[in-house]
């Protein structure tokens, strides 16, 4: 199966989850004596299942070694997925680089309907609960993530194999990797 990236935006993402952006149609709160511009609740976290708490991590990705670029455009290939079905997830690019994300609806995991899309340095992703989603795809260099989780009681990591790798391709144009 062959899929192709889209780029990322509320709208196609919003089955899925928040995109994390700075927008002039986010909520502004001028703040610190008019010196720092807040993009007030830009996602919400939905943590607190089984006593859960929200915690912040750094995630260091590195590009998959079937990662192939070549004049901006790419490809890479995929065989498993996750979810976790009692929080949502959410990652914000601490290095600026493009990197895809992957994803399917929340229920039972089909395969038919994977939706690829490639995110810009400046834009992150918040997975609602229990949507399907790849690990971090960094395009290109190892790239650092700013990850709101949960952590508490309860198995929150649910994966699947995929019965046959998904090729994946892509377009870096007017894009950093």
């Amino acid at each position: 199966m062959e899929l192709h990236a889209k780029p990322l935006t509320r709208e196609a993402f919003e089955p899925f989850g928040d995109v994390i952006e700075v927008s002039d149609d986010a909520e502004k709160i001028s703040i610190n004596y008019g010196l720092t511009e807040r993009f007030h609740a830009l996602t919400s976290l939905d943590v607190t299942d089984e006593a859960g708490q929200g915690i912040i991590s750094v995630f260091r990705s590195s590009p998959k070694a079937c990662c192939e670029i070549n004049d901006k455009k790419g490809q890479l290939t995929i065989d498993c997925m996750e979810r976790h079905p009692l929080s949502s997830q959410a990652f914000y690019p601490l290095s600026a680089n493009a990197y895809l994300v992957v994803v399917a609806p929340k229920g039972e995991f089909d395969v038919t309907k994977l939706q690829i899309f490639i995110a810009q340095g400046n834009q992150g992703v918040n997975y609602h609960k229990g949507t399907w989603h790849h690990y971090s795809l960094a395009l290109g260099k190892t790239s650092d993530f700013l990850v709101v989780d949960r952590q508490g009681v309860g198995k929150n990591c649910d994966e699947v194999t995929l019965e046959n790798t998904i090729t994946i391709h892509f377009n870096l144009d007017n894009r950093n990797y």
